[in-house]
């Protein structure tokens, strides 16, 4: 399965759609082994004089391969019809398509044996006796398959579906729980600053702003690396008039491409764990270290804090686990098999490392123009 965005309009429906994308290489090459893997097996269980399982094994697999390769073709050309047809609708006009590319083949074939046989005067194993013993095993053998193949399909979507939906009520459940304890905090600094600086009053109260509106946006499910920046650079704002000298962040991401798609609030939740489970506990604060840089076409994101020895550290400090394994989550939903997270804590340091793919402007020069804005330093 492919990692996917929700994006919106015909194009959002194709990808709710259950079926896979016939048109991608991979699904094309899975089609490949599976018919192969099928010829193999068909010719074993109709294995009954020896010396003649080659000739059945490579005439099973050709017809398996054509037939295979064909219904690839259509299902990729009448996928988006199909995906504004109902479930059990789209699965029908599938389970046609499918019988009925086999039953077209299995008609030339025929034929094509008679032909073989009665104007050149040479037998045929395409060809037998009856022309409905050769055909009708071949429809009954592609319904089967096609209804578990299609039946495969919608569950796995539904299973994906689900740790989807569940991944979501994860992220509602860390904000919920998250939000309460930075409002207060929050409120308590903006409310101090109202009497002594107004002017930084007014400008924390449009920064929390602008964050919680970021927060509680659901509809974009991706950013580009250049707002996740600004996001976290508004949370560490906010922040740090509330721990002033005690917290300082260092920015190095002088080398990542501004306008690479990145998945939402990666960077926030780790400089919130990094301020709460390690600058606050630190009698003298600390610094937290964020960097980034390029892998070959990984992306590759890392914070840093200081942290106190284990047996000190206060019990919330677990608390960063659920954040983690939100952000886990999300990028394997975004990027299957091709996304880690690695969690480092010896030496008094703490260091959490997020590596997934690059999506995006590929052709953007790297964070030239926000270095000489200020946001990387």
């Amino acid at each position: 399965m492919n990692g996917r965005s929700v994006v919106a309009g015909d194009n959002g429906r194709e990808q709710e759609f259950y079926l896979p994308d016939f048109c991608q290489a991979r699904t094309v090459l899975a089609i490949v082994l599976i018919a192969s893997l099928l010829g193999v097996v068909l010719a074993l269980a109709r294995q009954n004089i020896p010396g003649e399982f080659w000739l059945d094994l490579g005439q099973t697999s050709v017809f398996l391969l054509w037939t295979g390769l064909l219904c690839a073709a259509l299902w990729c050309r009448l996928r988006p019809q199909l995906a504004h047809m109902s479930s059990r609708a789209a699965t029908g006009w599938a389970l046609g398509t499918l019988v009925g590319t086999v039953t077209l083949v299995a008609e030339v074939l025929y034929w094509f044996g008679r032909f073989w046989a009665e104007r050149l005067g040479m037998t045929s194993g395409f060809s037998p006796g009856s022309h409905a013993r050769f055909v009708l095993p071949k429809i009954l053998i592609a319904g089967i398959v096609g209804a578990l193949a299609l039946r495969y399909f919608y569950v796995s979507h539904q299973w994906r579906r689900s740790v989807e939906l569940e991944a979501r009520a994860r992220i509602h459940a860390l904000q919920a729980r998250i939000r309460p304890h930075f409002l207060f905090n929050s409120m308590n600094t903006i409310a101090a600053l109202t009497r002594s600086d107004p002017a930084q009053a007014e400008s924390a109260v449009e920064d929390l702003a602008d964050l919680f509106r970021v927060s509680l946006n659901d509809a974009r499910a991706q950013i580009t690396l250049e707002e996740e920046i600004e996001i976290a650079r508004t949370y560490q704002r906010i922040e740090s008039l509330r721990l002033g000298d005690r917290l300082q962040v260092n920015w190095d991401v002088a080398r990542l491409p501004a306008r690479a798609v990145v998945p939402s609030l990666l960077l926030q939740p780790l400089l919130e764990n990094a301020i709460g489970h390690g600058i606050e506990v630190l009698p003298h604060g600390g610094a937290v270290d964020i960097r980034g840089w390029l892998e070959g076409d990984l992306l590759v994101l890392e914070v840093a804090n200081p942290t106190v020895a284990a047996a000190a550290r206060r019990p919330s400090a677990r608390g960063n686990r659920m954040a983690l394994d939100n952000i886990r989550q999300r990028l394997e939903l975004a990027f299957p098999a091709r996304s880690r997270v690695t969690v480092t804590d010896h030496d008094h340091r703490y260091t959490v490392r997020l590596a997934f793919p690059r999506v995006g402007d590929e052709n953007a020069a790297p964070w030239a123009a926000v270095a000489d804005a200020g946001l990387a330093s």
